[in-house]
């Protein structure tokens, strides 16, 4: 009986603290799983910011080295583009850090910075896929406008293809298998800087609803 009357008491105690915790109290618990989540999304933005400026070096190194002017204008172009990227990306990092560390209820934080993640990750998939046909088509007119001469490809090119409709089936196959590997990784790579850390957010918002 007294061992009955023990568990009973305990469980009497568990539920009353249970009721008695506060909204702030389940706040503050609930900012606490979420910190671990932003700061994720913040290393993932960080990894974004040293690829990019590693692009860059790369690309500006490639603009100094070439003797071709269409060669250094294609990747000048892709520098340009990089250094815009960085600053939508420190952006991001710079709002990102302001709304997890704000005073304003912790909801309306998640639900803004999902928000604003979400439309990055949305227009950065589609900026990617628009990007393909536009960078084969400017690499198609600067190749005939400023002929990149390489023997040992033009050799191995004159071998393989005997008419010009090969050389065209060719590139047509080359973009289409291009564009879904670019299709499928970008998805992938999004997913996994992004997309499961802000559907662990929207978990934790349905929580709050509760």
């Amino acid at each position: 009986m007294e061992l009955d009357e023990l568990k009973y008491q305990l469980n009497q105690k568990l539920a009353t603290d249970h009721a008695s915790r506060s909204d702030a109290d389940l706040s503050v618990l609930l900012k606490k799983k979420t910190h671990s989540v932003i700061s994720k999304l913040k290393r993932s933005l960080i990894i974004e910011m040293v690829l990019c400026i590693l692009f860059f070096a790369a690309m500006l190194y490639v603009c100094f080295i070439t003797n071709y002017w269409s060669v250094r204008l294609y990747f000048g172009v892709f520098t340009v583009l990089t250094v815009l990227m960085t600053f939508v990306l420190y952006y991001l990092y710079r709002r990102t850090s302001t709304l997890s560390n704000s005073d304003q209820p912790i909801k309306n934080n998640l639900q803004m910075l999902v928000g604003l993640l979400e439309e990055f990750v949305k227009r950065y998939f589609q900026f990617t896929m628009a990007l393909l046909p536009v960078c084969f088509m400017f690499s198609m007119i600067l190749s005939y406008a400023d002929p990149v001469e390489i023997p040992e490809i033009e050799k191995f090119s004159v071998k393989i293809f005997t008419a010009r409709w090969q050389v065209m089936l060719f590139l047509g196959l080359y973009m289409i298998t291009l564009a879904v590997a670019v299709y499928y990784f970008t998805k992938w790579y999004l997913k996994k800087l992004y997309g499961n850390y802000l559907q662990e957010l929207k978990q934790y918002i349905t929580e709050l609803d509760q």
